[in-house]
């Protein structure tokens, strides 16, 4: 099964920049799509970015236009950079695997360990 491994986040004050990783070896090969959520102080947890196996990528209203996902295929790495950011963004992010087009079981159910992200007013 795909392990996902976070690294990454930190403080910044709003308007700050930030960007995560998530090295999933075999997230390739078996035709993986990796997703960040975030959980928010109180548990609300909302979903904010996907990139599929074919490279299509998906973002939340919230973060459109500041977060860019992307994939390092031979380093089965997944980034997210986080642009512009505002203290409403302060969560723990995490990423994991879901079967992309064409994927496999390897892909299900794999999470990262979470990495905190905090922005100051």
């Amino acid at each position: 099964r795909v392990q996902p491994v976070q690294s990454g986040g930190g403080s910044v004050q709003a308007g700050g920049s930030l960007r995560l990783s998530c090295a999933a070896p075999g997230f390739t090969s078996y035709k993986c799509c990796m997703s960040w959520i975030r959980q928010h102080a109180g548990n609300s947890r909302d979903w904010v970015s996907s990139i599929n196996s074919d490279g299509s990528t998906g973002y939340a209203d919230s973060v459109k236009g500041r977060f860019t996902i992307s994939r390092d295929s031979d380093k089965d790495t997944v980034y997210l950079q986080l642009d512009n950011l505002k203290p409403e963004d302060t969560a723990m992010y995490r990423c994991f695997t879901t079967r992309g087009y064409g994927g496999n079981s390897e892909c299900d159910d794999g999470w990262g360990q979470g990495t905190q992200v905090t922005v100051s007013a």
